[in-house]
C-alpha cells in the first residue's frame, strides 16, 4: 500500500528516508491523479523495502506543494538522499515510472 505523505511526516519519511523515495502529488478531485492511482499502489507493493513509494495530497499540503514548486497534479518527484533527483509532471505509464525508479534505485 502506497504511503501517505504530510506536512508532519515529509521530514522524517522523505528527507531523512534511507531509501529513495517516490512522492506522487495528486488531489482527490484531479482526473489523471486518479488515472494514476493504481499504478501507484501496485508499484508500491512491487518496490516495498526498496524504494518507498506514496502520495501528498496538494489539497492537505499546499506548504511542501509550494516548495517543490508543484504547479500541476499529478507530479511525481523521484527524491534520493533527500534531494529531488526527477520530476515528472502528468500522468504516464507504469513502465515509464519503473524506468525512472530503476535509475534511482
Amino acid at each position: 500500500m502506497a504511503f501517505k505523505f504530510t506536512d508532519e511526516n515529509f521530514e522524517t519519511e522523505v528527507l531523512k528516508s534511507d531509501i529513495p523515495v517516490l512522492i506522487d502529488f495528486y488531489a482527490d478531485w484531479c482526473g489523471p491523479c486518479k488515472m494514476m492511482a493504481p499504478v501507484i499502489e501496485e508499484l508500491a507493493g512491487e518496490y516495498e523495502g526498496t524504494v518507498k513509494i506514496g502520495k501528498l495530497n496538494v489539497d492537505e499540503a499546499p506548504g511542501i506543494s509550494s516548495q517543490y514548486r508543484v504547479m500541476s497534479i499529478p507530479t511525481l518527484l523521484f527524491v534520493k538522499n533527500g534531494e529531488v533527483v526527477d520530476t515528472v509532471v502528468g500522468a504516464i505509464s507504469k513502465n515509464q515510472v519503473v524506468d525512472k525508479l530503476n535509475q534511482i534505485k
